[in-house]
């Protein structure tokens, strides 16, 4: 069952949405591995034995076996906790970090397989009312969203807007009867991710609109798209969608939410290859990811260096934090 939200948990939830088949699973193990590279204390904690026994399972798989972790079977509801620092404010000319508080975020991921959404009958629609209810329930419960955009599906199947457009519909309708709309917007905070930047076609795109640099700090000198130049990569990637509705996905973004609290990010799970040897990123050879020996399925090449995994998180934590302090939790 969906997790409920507790006196003294405040509003702080995360939800990762997308169409199936978009990532979330991949983004998760990413994450993981992304909050072990950094060095402060933010790490990542299943909330019940299944959700941790979930998480470390497909972070070995994508960190050790450089597998993609196994598209869903069944229906699968998982929560973790998000927790780090926190700065907590106690007079109006500062901050002072308290010690012992902490900052505790719940992410909480609801998925299904995608063959559901083909096989057709009675069955599968169940299922998939199922799915899309405990999803509004998600959403409803917390304030803070993490939508994946996939542009390499987007380029093959084109149903980003299908999988937004009707749970953010209904999402609108039970917030408007439970009277939490503001000024006609949802409050919820969203982060869009671009995911696949390791993807040669989608580091192509963003050079040919001169979106690309390189963090001046950066020893490896990897490619990077700012917070800023990100929307606009949005934008150019949504022109190549096979439906052709990918434009539409801004358009209800920007209808159903507050524009100041949407932040986009170009993020890759996998990173860009980097020979070990060289210890640079090489931009001729780049690609991380490489179809198996077998010709079924796909492996990664190298290291695991998630781009832009941890930083949505943190915005997001950021700014919930901001709107409700009963997300700070006293250890």
């Amino acid at each position: 069952m969906p997790v409920e939200v507790t006196p003294g948990q405040g509003s702080h939830g995360i939800s990762m949405w997308g169409a199936p088949g978009s990532g979330k699973t991949t983004f998760l193990a990413a994450l993981s591995v992304a909050l072990s590279r950094r060095n402060d204390d933010w790490k990542i904690i299943g909330s019940d034995p299944a959700s941790t026994d979930y998480l470390l399972d497909k972070t070995k798989e994508l960190s050790r076996g450089r597998l993609f972790p196994e598209a869903s079977k069944v229906v699968e509801r998982y929560h973790w906790t998000l927790m780090g620092p926190t700065t907590k404010k106690t007079r109006w000319w500062r901050r002072k970090p308290k010690i012992g508080d902490q900052t505790r975020i719940r992410v909480n991921m609801i998925d299904a397989p995608g063959g559901l959404y083909a096989q057709g009958g009675r069955a599968a629609e169940d299922l998939v009312d199922l799915r899309q209810r405990e999803l509004l329930d998600s959403l409803a419960q917390g304030r803070g969203i993490v939508f994946l955009f996939d542009p390499i599906r987007e380029f093959k199947v084109g149903d980003a807007f299908d999988h937004l457009h009707a749970p953010l519909t209904r999402l609108a309708e039970r917030m408007l009867a439970a009277d939490e709309m503001e000024d006609g917007k949802l409050p919820h905070h969203v982060a869009v991710c671009i995911t696949k930047f390791d993807d040669r076609r989608v580091l192509e795109t963003a050079m040919g609109r001169h979106l690309v640099g390189v963090e001046p700090d950066d020893p490896y000198g990897f490619p990077r798209v700012s917070d800023e130049d990100a929307r606009t990569l949005f934008r150019e990637l949504c022109r190549i969608s096979r439906s052709g509705d990918a434009e539409l996905v801004l358009n209800d973004l920007g209808k159903f939410f507050h524009p100041e609290r949407i932040q986009f990010f170009v993020t890759s799970s996998i990173g860009f290859f980097m020979d070990r040897r060289r210890n640079v990123f090489d931009w001729d050879d780049s690609e991380n990811l490489l179809p198996e020996e077998s010709g079924q399925g796909l492996r990664v090449r190298g290291q695991v260096r998630p781009i832009n995994v941890v930083e949505p998180m943190l915005w997001l934590g950021r700014r919930l934090a901001a709107a409700d302090p009963a997300g700070v939790i006293p250890r």
